[in-house]
């Protein structure tokens, strides 16, 4: 089992794949079992490093509060431990927000910077406070949860999309995954660092290219918040895609257009 130990605290990381080397920033509540088909597909492109974030998984669940900086600060570990100097950089939701924390820390290890349905945070333009989902009842939660994922998103429509459908179930299925108490206290401390990431002022510092994309649909990173990263990183673009906060998985050309951006002239791969 590959684990870093700094301190009292455990990193549990893994390695896929073949190709350019990679740091995946994974979202909100995800792990890397609950991510293998994703990590799955872009270790068919690149060597993916990715870790359980600190409080889930098989990571340890320090004392708390975190702050978007320790965050950061572990994925850095990761690179340590394997000897990366630098490689591509790709965040996906809250992942994405410790992407951004990561490339104005560390600018220089980043080769190219993927920042997908995400936010710069604070007055800039924060995601939906999803830590007040947390004393809901799970019926409400839901109910609030589900137009947020796709602002299209009602019976009717989840009817006459089944695809769409298809979706929700599978993210209620994983949701409602026992937990053990130590790992809703992790959860709920991801929640609460979330709820302080504030980096907008900051991206100006971010040197790498950067391939921003947003869902069109989004209500927990509305578009308008990939617009800002897009206008304060110097050498960003922005990606629009037909999808809500899932839009990888509903827009069919989002992940080539992923894979081409960071594959391009990165040929740098792991020994």
């Amino acid at each position: 089992m590959p684990q870093i130990m700094h301190g009292d605290h455990r990193i549990y990381y893994e390695v896929h794949g073949d190709g350019p080397r990679m740091l995946l920033f994974n979202g909100s509540g995800a792990t890397v079992d609950k991510s293998a088909l994703l990590i799955g597909v872009f270790a068919k492109h690149f060597t993916v490093a990715v870790h359980d974030q600190r409080g889930l998984g098989r990571s340890g669940v320090p004392v708390g509060p975190y702050t978007m900086a320790e965050y950061a600060l572990d994925g850095a570990r990761v690179l340590d431990e394997l000897g990366w100097d630098s490689c591509l950089v790709i965040g996906i939701s809250f992942g994405g927000m410790v992407a951004q924390e990561f490339a104005v820390t560390w600018p220089e290890r980043v080769q190219k910077l993927a920042l997908l349905c995400t936010s710069p945070g604070g007055r800039l333009g924060a995601s939906y406070p999803l830590h007040e989902l947390a004393e809901l009842s799970p019926p409400d939660r839901a109910a609030v949860y589900l137009p947020l994922l796709d602002t299209r998103f009602t019976s009717d429509w989840l009817q006459q999309h089944p695809v769409d459908a298809a979706l929700v179930a599978d993210i209620a299925g994983r949701r409602s995954d026992s937990l053990s108490q130590e790992q809703i206290r992790g959860e709920r401390e991801q929640l609460r660092a979330r709820s302080e990431h504030d980096v907008g002022e900051r991206l100006a510092g971010v040197t790498a290219p950067t391939f921003v994309a947003a869902g069109r649909f989004d209500g927990i990173a509305p578009l308008v918040n990939s617009e800002t990263i897009a206008a304060l990183i110097p050498d960003a673009t922005l990606h629009v895609y037909e999808g809500g906060h899932m839009f990888m998985v509903q827009d069919r050309t989002a992940l080539p257009d992923i894979f081409s951006f960071l594959s391009q002239d990165s040929t740098e791969v792991a020994p």
